[in-house]
């Protein structure tokens, strides 16, 4: 999609030759709205969400982006061209401040497997324009190309890697958590936060999401194709388990903070009103099917934890392997296990956020106390539960570690015990600053982990019916803008034979 901007789009709703103009809003007048950017998401056969939020001051700090309480009409209109000549669907929704004015449009009656282009108007202001990508009809597999990111931390570098991912044109991008950051700003990075100091209400939330969105390069990324999103823990605060916090600063009821960075999460993604919070609790983990060529089923691996175990960090700890310790709770994972036992798709796609495979740190078996080590019979149950379902297709999709990696997935870690899935690590968008291409992680006491690369970056693969091809793609620097992005490794994964390919 060639990017259009605002300017462009005003002219040309007025001047040219069949294009659709938007209707004129009744509204106060508002300086212009749309900073934020657009974005889609949850895609199925019959439509997408797509989001925008009116904030024409995006980062005052009492976080409603500079609009007063009146609620105020947002038009919307999706097209089957950039020119908006053929209106597909369109509508208005109002925006309120009990959502500081976000809009989340959950469209329907479209065609399965064809991009689409939508746009919004509010107060005589039209929005940039998206794309959206409709999932293909059930039992149809046309190839599926998904690029997978992590861990984007404002002020360790420039989102580069958004900018590449949204020139892939792709039809899905997943994000896997850690979306924005929770800490107080610094003197030393490339960027400051908004505001200074480490986020804890419901305002302070809303405008680091903000900040954030103004980004151009993420508000490309969005714009460019349906996302689906999870969270992990610096959405809320590092390392927190239920509500149980990481530590006592700053000082408040940490009940309360959840239920704030939750509201703000929801208000600046592309979700349903299924997964709009209630409290301090809201409902995340859900299933999305592409065809019958895949299922995604997006986990929660921080709302329904039992605490790390051990306090946090990397270390032997043998009450980690208690049998009843739990990192998405019963509920979660009975849902999991039952949904892959349907087979709705040749592929499984688990989208989660820490690392899922064993990765002993140390011959003593000292392992992260964070991770899915950190709940080894939680990972042992849902490995025997698709193994014995007789799926030779999962794909475990991760985040959070800030480097990329890949690993077969073991039956039996400790004897290297038969391949029963693939987990593929995307490193972070900019977490960790440039990184180091000459480190290593690999060890001999995990054979089963075959690459790591300590680079910034994303994942992409390419899905089809019979595989799907694996490119971790990185830049080489995002303490500086505009690297190019580069492929450093490629595998393939062949459906029926789990595990890491040369291509």
């Amino acid at each position: 999609m060639s990017p259009l901007t605002r300017r462009t789009l005003i002219a040309g709703g007025i001047a040219s030759a069949g294009v659709t103009v938007l209707a004129p809003t009744t509204a106060n007048a508002i300086s212009y709205p749309f900073t934020l950017g657009v974005a889609s998401g949850e895609p199925a056969a019959d439509g997408f969400v797509i989001w925008t939020r009116l904030a024409p001051s995006p980062l005052n700090a009492d976080g409603l982006g500079g609009m007063t309480s009146a609620s105020v009409a947002v038009e919307w209109q999706v097209a089957t061209d950039q020119r908006f000549s053929q209106i597909a669907r369109s509508g208005t929704v109002t925006a309120t401040q009990t959502w500081a004015h976000s809009v989340h449009v959950e469209v329907d009656g479209l065609q399965p497997g064809r991009e689409y282009f939508y746009r919004f108007r509010a107060a005589g202001h039209i929005s940039p324009v998206g794309r959206g990508v409709t999932a293909p009809a059930p039992g149809t597999s046309p190839a599926l190309t998904m690029l997978f990111a992590s861990c984007s931390h404002y002020e360790e570098g420039y989102f580069t890697a958004y900018r590449r991912m949204a020139e892939e044109n792709p039809h899905l991008i997943l994000h896997l958590g850690d979306y924005i950051y929770e800490g107080a700003a610094t003197t030393t990075k490339v960027r400051k936060f908004a505001p200074g100091v480490e986020i804890s209400g419901l305002a302070d939330y809303r405008v680091r999401h903000a900040q954030y969105k103004t980004d151009v390069d993420l508000q490309a990324a969005h714009a460019a194709a349906p996302w689906l999103v999870v969270w992990d823990d610096h959405e809320v605060e590092n390392n927190y388990a239920k509500l149980v916090r990481n530590d006592t600063s700053p000082a408040g009821d940490f009940k309360a903070r959840r239920a704030a960075a939750y509201k703000a999460y929801y208000e600046h993604m592309p979700l349903r009103a299924a997964q709009a919070p209630v409290a301090e609790n809201m409902q995340l983990y859900r299933r999305v099917r592409w065809g019958g060529l895949a299922t995604f089923h997006m986990l929660d691996t921080r709302q329904y934890r039992d605490d790390q175990a051990c306090g946090d960090g990397t270390k032997v700890c043998p009450e980690a392997d208690a049998p009843a310790r739990t990192l998405i709770g019963a509920t979660q994972e009975s849902w999991l296990l039952d949904g892959m036992r349907q087979k709705l798709g040749t592929w499984d796609f688990l989208g989660q956020q820490v690392f899922f495979a064993q990765k002993l740190a140390s011959a003593d078996g000292a392992k992260s106390m964070d991770s899915w080590d950190g709940y080894s019979a939680n990972r042992g149950r849902l490995q025997s539960g698709w193994d014995a379902a007789g799926l030779r297709n999962t794909v475990v999709l991760t985040g959070d570690v800030h480097r990329s990696w890949a690993a077969n997935l073991m039956a039996n870690y400790n004897t290297q015990d038969r391949i029963v899935g693939t987990e593929l690590v995307t490193t972070s968008v900019t977490s960790g600053g440039d990184g180091n291409a000459a480190d290593t992680g690999l060890n001999s006491l995990n054979p089963h982990v075959k690459f790591f690369k300590n680079l910034r970056g994303y994942v992409r693969t390419v899905t089809s019916p019979t595989q799907v091809n694996v490119d971790f793609r990185f830049v080489d620097r995002v303490t500086a803008r505009d690297y190019p992005i580069r492929t450093l490794q490629s595998y393939v994964i062949q459906a029926g034979n789990p595990g890491l390919q040369a291509p």
